[in-house]
């Protein structure tokens, strides 16, 4: 996360699962709520988590050396020197490439109050 900017040091909620993340979003978010995780299965990617009824979508965001890009099944889209950039791309529409449900409301984790105790809550589900 070195060199990001307040809005991913603001969603980014470190290794929590994808039931603790999917938890999140339905007590705390709404439609369009979004937040960002680490990936479980690949080392050093970042999961986008976005809350669109009835389900919570997640995109995967991964480094290259073009920079980061969300990973689809016929390759990345497209590059982006930062994951600060990448999201507010998206979230403002100049970035087509990608289908993603729409990010409309950033999940602030130091809006929530008492997180650390939310999150050992979902842990153990």
């Amino acid at each position: 996360m070195d060199g990001e900017g307040l809005l991913v040091s603001c969603i980014y909620y470190g290794n929590i699962g994808g039931r603790a993340t999917e938890r999140l979003l339905e007590t705390y978010g709404r439609e369009g709520s979004f937040l960002l995780r680490d990936s479980e299965t690949v080392q050093g990617a970042y999961c986008l988590c976005v809350r669109k009824t009835p389900f919570v979508h997640t995109y995967r965001l991964q480094h290259s050396t073009a920079g980061w890009s969300v990973q689809l099944a016929a390759g990345n889209g497209m590059s982006f020197m930062s994951l600060e950039t990448l999201i507010e791309s998206y979230s403002r529409g100049l970035a087509t490439d990608v289908s993603l449900a729409p990010l409309t409301h950033p999940l602030d984790k130091t809006q929530l109050g008492d997180l650390g105790h939310a999150e050992s809550v979902y842990m153990e589900m």
